[in-house]
């Protein structure tokens, strides 16, 4: 391959951060190290009496001290706690559960000889990056589902399973935000945002957003985000990750057998079958919010993952159980233990993570960043394009060390909603400028359990000696790109004075100040 100058410049960074972020730890261990670097961090701010007032209720924030006898007590108590409510610990292994037994039974492999057959090799991609960024829906399930599929759809049609992990990777972070239809993402934000307007206004308000205020912006993203994706997986992305020598364990040239188009058939029954008994759910209201009677907080939400789990298991065995793989339920039981059995890495990974996610809380650390980052906006004299872009890059920062949407928003929102009132920004500009600059770097946190759970599965099924820095070189031109164009694009919707969503403008209505 040629390179001109700045290509052979930009190959040297990325080797550099390549190498040196090989030269990290295993998962566990450098989790443990964060974790005492975090427990020093913690009773050196406190020495210094560090400390913030919280915008949203003006009570002053303080960093706890790990080193103390507080500190000890806390991790006696919740230790255990730390772990088994680690947030993507279950996620992930009831997912694993679903899907490593339809893999195992051949209904995956089924499923793309008689679909991505179809489809040429380079709309792949394109395929991927639009289903992952629409996955969103379902929130962090879809970065446990749509990378590993994507390894195996890659696999089956002679391309690099590793690169095609890596766009599903992408496609489920990077344009996290954006989605064709309204999701509870635009819900939680929108309350969040709903009490800074509070802040400014008073609790007697009845100025506030909807979910659907950034609705039109990124329903038109979803479209820019699958395009770029796609894009940078055929041109960048794979040529770097180079041709895969390993195993080929799932082949898309061979036709259907009779039997496993029987074992298809009677699994598309059982989703029907599935499906209409949740649209059942839904419609008699059983699985709408009681309180409101929609989705929105519903049990179906919020039991998304098990219902996605059920129906994984229920075709899986349909499949299974018509082909022959499955004679008996302790075959079930077997591809359970098969599953779980390959999952060691990650839930050792967890352990350690999740003391280090729980301490990082209990310090107030995050916290204590994100205030302080808000802080310096305030004192800046910016005002137009260049506070835009400096917003969406400070949360760029923040959200490599701090995950939760939710949880940034909380604190940026009662900084950056009012002061925006203020400069005649709509509070859905606001929202809309916080989530582009929450959504790209995703892919790159050094923070995210799933990344490690992406790379446990290169490491079991596809190169058992590619290390974190091999992994995330390759995504990091894809995630600035992504970044890049998506603040253009930004940036024009505003010049233009394009709506955000229905009935939802970039500038504040009349009369509300």
């Amino acid at each position: 391959m040629k390179y001109n100058k700045h290509e052979k410049f930009c190959d040297r960074i990325l080797k550099v951060i390549e190498n040196g972020c090989n030269k990290l730890p295993t998962p566990f261990t450098m989790f443990i190290e964060l974790f005492l670097i975090t427990a020093v961090l913690s009773a050196i701010c406190f020495h210094f009496n560090v400390k913030v007032i919280n915008p949203a209720n003006q009570e002053e924030i303080v960093v706890n001290n790990f080193l103390s006898r507080n500190g000890l007590t806390w991790l006696l108590e919740e230790m255990t706690t730390n772990f088994s409510h680690f947030a993507s610990l279950g996620l992930v292994l009831c997912m694993t559960l679903g899907i490593s037994l339809c893999e195992q039974v051949g209904l995956i492999e089924s499923i793309l000889k008689s679909s991505v057959n179809n489809i040429p090799k380079l709309l792949i991609p394109y395929v991927i990056a639009f289903l992952g960024t629409c996955g969103n829906i379902a929130s962090d399930t879809c970065m446990v589902i749509i990378p590993p599929l994507s390894a195996v759809i890659f696999l089956g049609v002679g391309r690099n399973p590793v690169a095609g992990l890596m766009c599903g990777w992408l496609a489920s972070n990077c344009g996290y935000s954006a989605n064709l239809m309204v999701s509870g993402t635009d819900s939680l934000l929108a309350g969040i945002t709903n009490t800074s307007i509070k802040i400014l206004l008073g609790n007697d308000t009845t100025f506030a957003i909807d979910s659907a205020s950034n609705w039109y912006f990124m329903f038109a993203s979803t479209f820019l985000i699958t395009l770029l994706i796609g894009w940078c997986t055929n041109h960048l992305l794979e040529p770097r990750v180079g041709e895969y020598h390993g195993e080929k364990s799932v082949s898309l040239d061979k036709p259907l057998t009779a039997l496993q188009r029987k074992g298809l058939k009677n699994a598309r029954v059982t989703l029907f079958v599935y499906i209409i008994i949740l649209l059942i759910g839904i419609v008699s209201g059983v699985l709408k919010n009681p309180e409101t009677n929609s989705l929105i907080g519903s049990p179906f939400l919020k039991g998304l993952i098990p219902i996605i789990l059920f129906m994984f298991i229920l075709c899986g065995c349909s499949y299974g159980f018509t082909t022959g793989y499955l004679k008996t339920e302790k075959d079930v039981s077997k591809c359970f233990t098969k599953a779980m059995s390959s999952m060691g890495s990650f839930i050792a990974f967890c352990f350690a993570a999740g003391q280090f996610t729980a301490l990082f809380n209990w310090t107030n650390l995050g916290t204590v960043l994100a205030i302080k980052g808000a802080d310096f906006l305030t004192e800046t004299n910016f005002n137009g394009p260049p506070l835009f872009v400096a917003i969406i890059l400070i949360i760029v920062i923040v959200n490599l060390f701090m995950g939760s949407a939710s949880a940034k928003w909380t604190v940026f929102g009662p900084v950056l909603v009012p002061m925006l009132m203020l400069l005649d920004y709509h509070p859905a500009w606001t929202q809309l400028l916080y989530r582009i600059g929450d959504s790209p770097s995703n892919a790159l946190s050094p923070l995210s359990p799933f990344l490690f759970m992406c790379l446990s599965v290169v490491n079991e099924k596809y190169d058992k000696d590619m290390k974190l820095g091999s992994f995330l070189a390759p995504c990091i031109p894809t995630v600035v790109l992504v970044q890049i164009v998506w603040i253009i694009f930004t940036l024009l919707w505003y010049w233009l004075n394009l709506p955000l969503g229905p009935g939802c403008s970039i500038h504040m209505p009349q009369g509300i100040l």
